[in-house]
């Protein structure tokens, strides 16, 4: 009984050791690696570039007073839409008092020049009716008199105008009343009733009544990188893509690119502005935020593959390609467009070829 059971044990330690030596043989041979294969695609290669900027309107305008005074009446606010010569705003002139002393003295001495030219010219026709007077004096009294009331009259509207900004003569034309100088939309109105403004004049600016804008009309202002600016042209295409409003493109037409550039943030930055192509139906407000993506070329149903799976050596790019299973046998290869994602072949590829990719984690493999 003794020698059986260490007979039975003898066996189970050789098992156990064998087993061992099986184990830690087959743990030291390395194992076979894999990869990812990849087939080539016929795909369209769009090779772009990136601009920031904002989208604005071609024509936007600040209408300013031509006379100093107080808003009386506000008759439009931001979101109205307004045609050429619409009435904005009307002002209240308050007259500076050195120019009012003076234009009613001045009025006060053409009226005594008036009465006393009427007092002469009534003379000298009775006079002249009954031929008393040669008709060159009478013309002389008739002339002096048109005079003073040609004066007078000037001095009225002269008053009237410091006093009122407008004359009887030309109600219609008055400068109180602010107009709009273009159709489009008011965009900000800045002021209130009652604010003060300022005449436009060669030492001021002017305040502001209200900014007007043609909507219809939209451009892209954005700014390109001096790397990529001698890629660009004029009338190429652009796709806009606006922050704001989601899953939609918009089309531009690159118009103008800056012959000078500007530092900004330690690079050289070219302006750019593009021809935005709205639909009837579309509507984009002022300022938003866009992308302009420029296309500088394309190459459409093409064959391709993935930029990471070429390998170079020296100036000759090659792929690896499956022949067998875990078998892969150089190939050279000759690209065209890239995307900076996909590449083009040109040649050395055929569709049905497959890639050599990335390794596959053995772990992940399993799972």
């Amino acid at each position: 009984m003794k020698k059986l059971l260490r007979v039975t044990g003898l066996v189970l330690l050789g098992v156990v050791f064998l087993g061992t030596l099986g184990f830690l043989y087959k743990k030291s041979r390395p194992e076979a690696e894999l990869f990812e294969v990849k087939n080539p695609e016929v795909i369209s290669i769009v090779k772009k570039t990136v601009a920031t900027g904002a989208i604005e309107p071609r024509k936007e305008i600040e209408i300013k007073p031509q006379v100093s005074g107080i808003i009386e009446e506000l008759f439009v606010e931001a979101g109205t839409m307004v045609r050429k010569g619409d009435v904005l705003a009307r002002v209240n002139i308050i007259p500076d008092m050195v120019n009012l002393n003076n234009a009613e003295s001045r009025l006060n001495r053409a009226r005594l020049n008036y009465e006393d030219a009427k007092i002469n010219f009534d003379r000298q026709a009775t006079l002249f009716e009954k031929e008393v007077i040669p008709r060159e004096e009478f013309q002389r009294a008739q002339l002096s008199f048109n005079s003073a009331r040609e004066e007078m009259e000037a001095a009225e509207n002269n008053l009237d105008l410091i006093r009122k900004g407008v004359t009887r003569s030309s109600a219609k034309t008055t400068n109180t009343l602010i107009r709009s100088t273009i159709d489009g939309m008011v965009l900000d109105v800045p002021v209130k009733e009652g604010f003060s403004v300022i005449q436009a004049n060669t030492f001021n600016a002017g305040t502001t009544i209200a900014v007007v804008a043609d909507m219809k009309d939209m451009i892209f202002i954005g700014k390109v990188d001096e790397t990529e600016v001698g890629k660009i042209r004029e009338g190429m295409d652009i796709e806009l893509t606006i922050g704001a409003i989601e899953e939609e493109t918009f089309h531009a037409v690159l118009k103008y690119i800056a012959p000078k550039g500007k530092i900004e943030n330690g690079a050289i930055q070219f302006e750019i502005k593009a021809d935005l192509i709205l639909q009837e139906n579309q509507f984009i407000r002022s300022g938003y935020s866009a992308n302009a993506n420029i296309v500088l070329d394309r190459r459409d149903s093409v064959l391709t593959i993935p930029e990471s799976l070429l390998k170079f050596e020296k100036d000759t790019a090659y792929v690896e390609v499956e022949t067998a299973p875990g078998k892969y046998d150089k190939r050279l290869v000759k690209t065209g467009l890239s995307d900076g994602i996909n590449i083009e072949i040109t040649e050395g590829l055929a569709k049905a070829d497959k890639v050599k990719g990335e390794k596959i984690d053995p772990r992940k493999a399993k799972s």
